[in-house]
């Protein structure tokens, strides 16, 4: 691509983040016309997703796309930069938030959810959020945008208003603002007094400039300053605010929460301790056990889980710290395999939230006990889930497989046999909590029809749809995994 009408990168990186704000004003122009106010949603996520195209295109042919600082205080900037991991993470973000949009026209509508033009005015903005992170050149730029994604996705997780929406919401905004602002404030602060600069730099700022107990520390504020990444026990969040909306769980679990807490946890650790120097220090040993344990206990709890959301946001928890674990084995292949498993993570992880959303509108059913023959019924949706389930559990040909092979390949190569150790187990777990529903729901009889059980179909086509979409992509995610794979490559230097 050769960026079309818009040939400097730099304007189209402004465009890219301005176009999300413009569609977050423009949607309640139409609150009153609900077919125009998702067609402006719509069109926002197409054009946004043709800019991000065109960024992707320069910075994989070697391109810094980059925005004039703007000065906040003497030496405080906001920054924008475009380096490989924030564009796969951008990307990421503008191509779900279209699926994502579609699906949540047949939800929304389908479930007769209330306030819905706000919840599409807060989804924009929680989208200009994300790419604020994605593209944040400095840590001052990444923590502001943290927060504004942090205040925007609250009234998404309360979206219901009742008393568990509130409660759930109340926990979501102390936990991660108590983390931002009492543990990745402070290290931001140190970090910039320490290397003299808070901007992120190929190789990292840190090294030479402070001692390895020092760099363990900082580290241990940076892993559970960035609450979102969801590391034990900072994880409560995530669970609490599955009493939202189905298209609110797929946002914090696929497209930009959870997602924006490990790419930070990534790109702190390429771009400021620099990875080279943090495996000298030795003193990062801690995070591979803390990932693990994570990634462990949350795929042993959500076996325990009987609501399909909640065994959900459990295996987001368990699978995210693959990208904590496989960051923590320090070696570059497996970086590239914690980039590659952002990118199939998200697709797949929103496959599945999106057939527990079609289960829910269709058959009313939220629980997995429920779910006996539910595949003859809804097959389009449950050949779906199956996917996704399959992808969790790192079997090709699916996404799934690609991040976890690179991870194994990291930590053989450095005999470092407890991630080894982890993956082969959790893999196994990860079986275990999937696979039950896969052969209930197709292999088992449904319950006859009656009043307790009416009989039901597929949900809306819009939901069918965007399932179906990210089902699809989840497969060739592995057999096409040029682009992401390529800007894995780029962020260590390997191209």
């Amino acid at each position: 691509m050769s960026g079309g009408i818009f040939p400097e990168g730099n304007t189209v990186m402004a465009l890219t983040l301005i176009v999300p704000l413009i569609g977050a004003v423009l949607i309640p122009l139409f609150r009153k016309k609900p077919n125009m106010r998702e067609t402006v949603t719509l069109i926002t996520a197409g054009v946004l997703f043709d800019l991000v195209v065109i960024l992707a295109d320069k910075v994989l042919n070697g391109g810094v796309p980059s925005l004039p600082p703007l000065e906040v205080f003497a030496g405080l900037e906001i920054r924008f930069e475009i380096e490989p991991l924030g564009m796969l993470f951008a990307l990421v973000a503008a191509t779900l938030w279209i699926v994502n949009s579609i699906y949540s026209i047949g939800y929304m509508r389908g479930n007769n959810e209330p306030r819905q033009t706000p919840f599409y005015i807060c989804f924009a903005v929680a989208i200009f959020a994300t790419l604020g992170i994605a593209f944040a050149a400095n840590l001052f730029t990444l923590f502001l945008f943290y927060e504004i994604l942090t205040l925007s996705t609250y009234p998404l997780v309360t979206h219901k208003g009742n008393d568990d929406a509130k409660a759930a919401g109340r926990v979501y905004l102390v936990l991660l603002l108590a983390t931002s602002m009492l543990l990745l404030l402070p290290a931001i602060i140190w970090t910039g007094a320490l290397a003299g600069t808070m901007d992120f730099a190929p190789g990292g700022i840190l090294a030479g400039k402070v001692s390895p107990a020092m760099m363990g520390v900082l580290l241990f504020l940076f892993v559970y300053g960035i609450g979102k990444a969801a590391v034990m026990p900072v994880h409560f969040w995530l669970p609490a605010a599955m009493v939202a909306p189905t298209p609110v769980s797929a946002l914090l679990h696929a497209v930009a929460v959870v997602k924006a807490g490990v790419f930070s946890v990534v790109k702190v650790v390429v771009y400021i301790f620099g990875v080279d120097a943090l495996r000298e220090a030795g003193t990062g040993d801690w995070l591979a056990y803390v990932a693990g344990f994570t990634v462990i206990v949350a795929s042993l709890v959500a076996l325990r889980q009987d609501n399909l959301k909640k065994r959900l946001a459990f295996s987001t928890i368990s699978q995210l710290s693959y990208v904590v674990l496989a960051t923590a084995i320090l070696t570059p292949i497996s970086l590239v395999g914690a980039a590659m498993h952002i990118a199939a993570h998200a697709v797949s992880k929103i496959t599945l939230f999106f057939a527990a959303g079609s289960i829910y509108t269709a058959a009313h059913l939220t629980e997995i006990s429920q779910l006996n023959g539910i595949g003859r019924r809804m097959p389009w949706t449950m050949t779906a889930f199956a996917i996704g389930a399959l992808s969790m559990i790192g079997l090709p040909p699916t996404a799934g497989f690609l991040g976890k092979w690179f991870m194994l390949t990291g930590a053989v190569e450095t005999s470092q046999w407890v991630p080894v150790g982890v993956i082969v187990l959790s893999t196994l777990l990860n079986a275990a909590y999937f696979l039950p529903i896969i052969y209930n729901a197709f292999f088992k009889a449904p319950p006859k029809a009656d009043k307790h059980h009416p009989a039901h179909g597929e949900a809306p086509w819009p939901i069918v749809l965007a399932l179906t979409a990210t089902a699809t992509g989840t497969i060739l995610l592995f057999f096409f995994p040029g682009v992401p794979l390529t800007l894995a490559e780029m962020m260590m230097g390997m191209r």
